[in-house]
């Protein structure tokens, strides 16, 4: 049984807005699936509707084996879900904010001691049990919020951007977590601003695109459907308009097939193609000729940013300034 089957999936709001527009997804179960796609594109609408916070206004929708609209209890009670804003109460403890949810999801009383003690040592947080949650870091509330949504051990956790807004060090602690409850056979589904993050955690991967999925298959296989390797070229930063002559140079050098995508950065040019590697120092003597100033150059393999640009027309999603793990004020957006 998959984990999640959705068929032509169509979320409209009142407004008119069509959010998610004939979205089809299957996630297998125990797979680390990654959900990607630039700010406003649907992400976040199909979560909610897979965890059947919104109600799909057409297609079918079945988590876990059961259909989201006809039995959304059933749903609910087999799933975990943690938001983009941390849903922790900073008044209790954090033995208590996981007590709550053992009681919320009708852990049986006899197992809840042990279970919270489980958790609270999962998410390394087992000596800081009985500090209130209002003193903790944004770090250490994201992870209080994963043991919350683990506590009815459900077999499938809906991640909706969970490490937005935290410094690389708290990002990576969470990514730990992760990888631990999908090796104990916990379905992942996880919406992430961060390539990188979907790249280190994900095998298989889909991209959301003005509510239709634009790209699927796993980091790899994305990365080949790029084409090539890409060539990167920095220019003369005291020539602004550099970067568009150099771009029209390459497109009309005959050194790289139809299929090349040749983007003016800011700091130079870029050029995916097969054939990078074998006409990249062509194309350096080209811009030499014609009076650009090369400061630098570099060939590379594709990452998930060049796939994103490629299958979205936009580079990495912007992303909040990162939040000190010591911050206690932050709730990690």
């Amino acid at each position: 049984m998959n984990a999640i089957d959705a068929t032509g999936l169509e979320l409209t709001y009142a407004d008119g807005t069509e959010a998610v527009r004939g979205v089809d997804l299957t996630v297998p179960e125990g797979a680390f699936f990654g959900f990607l796609g630039p700010n406003g594109a649907g992400k976040t609408t199909t979560i909610k509707a897979l965890a059947t916070l919104l109600r799909p206004t057409g297609g079918r929708v079945a988590v876990n084996g059961f259909d989201a609209v006809a039995n959304p209890r059933a749903v609910r009670r087999s799933i975990g879900y943690m938001a983009q804003e941390t849903s922790v109460d900073p008044e209790l403890t954090a033995r208590e904010n996981v007590k709550f949810a053992c009681e919320a999801y009708g852990v049986p009383r006899a197992e809840r001691r042990s279970r919270i003690d489980d958790l609270l040592d999962l998410v390394d947080l087992a000596d800081a049990g009985g500090k209130p949650a209002k003193a903790f870091s944004g770090g250490m509330k994201k992870r209080l919020d994963v043991a919350t949504a683990l506590v009815h051990r459900p077999p499938i956790v809906f991640l909706d951007e969970p490490t937005t807004g935290l410094d690389p060090k708290a990002r990576n602690r969470l990514w730990e977590y992760f990888r631990e409850i999908n090796a104990r056979g916990t379905t992942v589904f996880l919406t992430t601003q961060y390539l990188a993050e979907a790249d280190a955690l994900c095998s298989e991967i889909s991209v959301i695109l003005n509510g239709e999925i634009v790209a699927s298959g796993s980091p790899e296989e994305l990365k080949r459907r790029v084409g090539g390797d890409v060539l990167e070229i920095e220019l003369d930063p005291a020539a602004s308009a550099d970067a568009d002559r150099a771009a029209e140079i390459a497109r009309r050098s005959g050194l790289f097939d139809g299929n090349a995508a040749v983007v003016a950065t800011e700091s130079g040019l870029s050029v995916t193609s097969a054939e990078a590697k074998r006409f990249g120092t062509d194309l350096l003597v080209a811009l030499r000729d014609a009076g650009v100033v090369v400061t630098g150059f570099n060939v590379r393999s594709p990452t998930l940013d060049d796939v994103f640009l490629a299958v979205t027309g936009e580079a990495e999603p912007e992303t909040a300034e990162p939040e000190a793990e010591g911050d206690s004020r932050g709730r990690g957006r």
